[in-house]
């Protein structure tokens, strides 16, 4: 039984122009808004994942979701910065470190509104276990001094932390003498000060997080088993990759979520789109459907046709939505992290498994709104086929 030709079903395509793109469109757009979510999702997961080390390990109170809960003892951190499994300083001192987390309100520069920054309080060693963070503009604070830097993001996006600004919080004001790069990480969106001023400032005397780099990764179970068993300390211990990762859980759950949701909405129109455009294109060709038959063309080889013909189409618009959605990698936006409350700058991210699930989605809407008309085609009666106007 001969085929169909295939460039056959691409004419036909063109033939009906204004349908046809009509119908591209429509899915180009769901698809855009489905890999705009996706990307946002990611893009919030590759910050924060980006954010941590696989060598390093952070510890928190037992319980707590976040640095911005706990709150660790003195005598609890020496105990720990004691641990044999913490690698070592070229000049044998410990890679570890202790830091206290607060939410401070800074006022936005693009609209006056109010958002949560994290300061943190550091120690040199935080430097030597971000090697990512760099100093790009500006100086180190001094000693003593009322003096932080700020994270590239947090000082773009608000009043008070951009270079050579003043900022209020714990009763003093603040100078920002340097800015850093964080590698596009989660410290991008933060200020960095002397850990002894912080403390004091805030009158903190407690610490809200260690982090630690092992000598040995592969030993981490054993160590995480011995210190959440020691009745002496009430903490948590992850790697550091693990807890920032699991920062952006409820957020970017909710972003898929509601992504997924809107999109699927918006594919029933675009499905509907489709069969009125395969519907009218039977109508349309309902006597070349009669001569096709009448050339020995099968009823599978028309609705395989106009089945290919609406998948055509579906994917044309994926592909253009898709690339559309490219676009958004250069944008970087900022928002709330549900997780720790605190606002966090990220780029769109796009992945090969988001591509493909977008020529999939495609492909979904294209079989769905494709098969009844091709069906309907491929039973139409040769002898009234061809006796239609």
């Amino acid at each position: 039984m001969p085929l169909i030709p295939i460039n056959y079903t691409i004419r036909n395509i063109s033939r009906h122009k204004i349908t046809s793109i009509l119908t591209i469109l429509g899915v180009s757009l769901v698809v855009f808004v489905y890999v705009g979510a996706q990307m946002l999702s990611n893009g919030l997961k590759s910050t924060l994942v980006a954010t941590g080390s696989d060598d390093n390990v952070v510890v928190i109170r037992r319980s707590s979701q976040s640095e911005v809960q706990s709150i660790i003892p003195y005598d609890q951190a020496q105990l720990i910065s004691a641990s044999p499994e913490i690698a070592r300083a070229g000049d044998g001192t410990p890679l570890f470190t202790n830091e206290i987390y607060v939410l401070i309100s800074q006022t936005s520069r693009s609209d006056s509104s109010m958002g949560n920054v994290v300061v943190r309080g550091v120690t040199p060693k935080s430097f030597e276990l971000r090697p990512r963070v760099k100093l790009i503009a500006g100086r180190m604070w001094k000693d003593a001094g009322s003096e932080i830097i700020a994270g590239k993001s947090i000082a773009q996006k608000f009043i008070g932390c951009g270079l050579g600004e003043k900022v209020n919080f714990g009763g003093r004001e603040w100078t920002v003498v340097g800015i850093f790069d964080a590698g596009n990480s989660g410290f991008d969106s933060e200020l960095w000060g002397d850990i002894v001023q912080m403390s004091d400032a805030f009158r903190r005397p407690v610490y809200s997080s260690l982090t630690f780099k092992m000598a040995d990764t592969s030993q981490f179970a054993a160590m995480k088993n011995r210190l959440e068993n020691d009745r002496r300390l009430t903490v948590d211990v992850s790697r550091e990759k693990e807890y920032y990762a699991a920062q952006s859980r409820t957020i970017s759950g909710f972003l898929n979520i509601a992504g997924t949701v809107i999109s699927m909405v918006f594919s029933l129109g675009a499905i509907v789109g489709a069969m009125i455009t395969m519907y009218a294109s039977v109508a349309n060709r309902t006597r070349e459907i009669g001569t096709l038959r009448a050339l020995g063309f099968g009823r599978f080889n028309i609705l395989f046709t106009f089945f290919t013909e609406a998948i055509f189409i579906s994917l044309a618009g994926g592909f253009l939505g898709l690339i559309a959605a490219y676009f958004l990698r250069f944008v970087r936006i900022s928002t709330i992290n549900w997780d720790t409350f605190s606002e966090l700058a990220f780029n769109f991210e796009i992945s090969p498994q988001i591509i493909l699930s977008a020529f999939l989605f495609a492909l979904i809407m294209g079989i769905v709104g494709g098969f009844l008309p091709a069906v309907r085609a491929s039973r139409l009666k040769i002898v009234d086929s061809l006796r239609a106007a």
